[in-house]
């Protein structure tokens, strides 16, 4: 299967390396919208193209994996590619994924492509955890926790806040209200109870600290809903200990079966990752080859992780998956 590249950043060199995991794909180009001289792929021979010359490669890429930024970029690239590849994406805006979902589906339908969305951990392995857990045990909660871990997003935040020169913010569970699921008490948990938020600062100099500190704290949808902690280091201090982009975090599914709801079930999903985005590119790639398996088999349209049997992420033929894995 031959894999392509829209974007070169963490992401991107995610979806390089995990690619060489995989004897079934091949790396075969690289997209961008910067100069093509700028970008040096790490695997020999891959050409790097201009955006420009999309319509001049419908032959040399089976799946395009889109690694724009997910909020801005992909809304507009993800439809846009469709009409040309088969694609694939890692849209985490929750609330937009209707919308984004609508806008895809026509243009892989209109133009014969299979498309894939919102893949990744979450959206995606969280998400088939919380349909499994709510599909075998509907009476009960889900509970979705996330970290420790860089968020990406949030860390993007603090850099546009006036006076920082650089920033990280690593999102926390808070112990109490993890014990609390884990032991099935079902509680009933606001934001603020869920989850703190730690952030490190490189301030310029010169910056009014204090200032930082309350506009990190008050930013709206990003920190004022959160206990947050602000920290003012060096950048050298930054530089040797934040330099990573760990993650992870927890899913549960607490119910109760019986005729008197007497039994207590509770079922746990976590992941801790040294690397997100190389995690990511290691779903994504595995979900590339189920839409190229779709693709081969005539279907068309866009697709979300539920849309997939397992047994199409797997390399391993039906025959293998029922001697080995069943």
């Amino acid at each position: 299967m031959k894999i392509g590249i829209l974007g070169y950043g963490n992401l991107g060199r995610g979806v390089e390396s995990a690619v060489r995991q995989n004897p079934d794909m091949e790396l075969t180009a690289i997209l961008t919208r910067r100069d093509p001289s700028t970008i040096k792929p790490r695997t020999e021979g891959v050409k790097v193209y201009s955006v420009n010359d999309v319509a001049k490669l419908k032959d040399d890429i089976d799946v395009l994996v889109l690694c724009g930024g997910s909020a801005t970029d992909l809304p507009e690239q993800t439809p846009e590619y469709a009409k040309y590849f088969n694609v694939i994406d890692s849209f985490d805006t929750h609330a937009r994924i209707p919308e984004h979902f609508a806008n895809v589906d026509k243009a892989a339908k209109d133009n014969g492509h299979v498309a894939l969305i919102s893949c990744g951990w979450d959206p995606g392995m969280f998400s088939i955890m919380r349909l499994y857990g709510a599909s075998i045990l509907p009476e009960g909660n889900d509970y979705t926790f996330w970290g420790k871990g860089v968020s990406q997003g949030h860390s993007d935040a603090i850099r546009r806040v006036k006076g920082v020169k650089n920033g990280k913010q690593y999102t926390i569970p808070v112990d109490e209200a993890l014990e609390k699921v884990r032991a099935g008490e079902n509680p009933t948990l606001t934001t603020r109870q869920k989850h703190v938020r730690e952030c490190f600062v490189v301030a310029e100099e010169g910056a009014d600290l204090a200032q930082i500190e309350h506009d990190i704290k008050t930013m709206p949808n990003y920190f004022d809903e959160y206990d947050t902690t602000v920290h003012f280091i060096t950048e050298e201090e930054f530089n040797a200990n934040h330099a990573g982009i760990p993650h992870g975090g927890f899913v549960f599914r607490t119910g109760v079966t019986g005729f008197e709801k007497e039994n207590k079930h509770v079922v746990e999903y976590s992941l801790k990752l040294d690397s997100n985005p190389e995690f990511t590119s290691s779903v994504i790639l595995a979900f590339a080859r189920a839409i190229d398996r779709l693709s081969k088999e005539g279907q068309t349209g866009c697709k979300t992780v539920f849309d997939i049997a397992p047994a199409y992420l797997s390399p391993l033929s039906g025959e293998e998956l029922r001697a080995h894995m069943l």
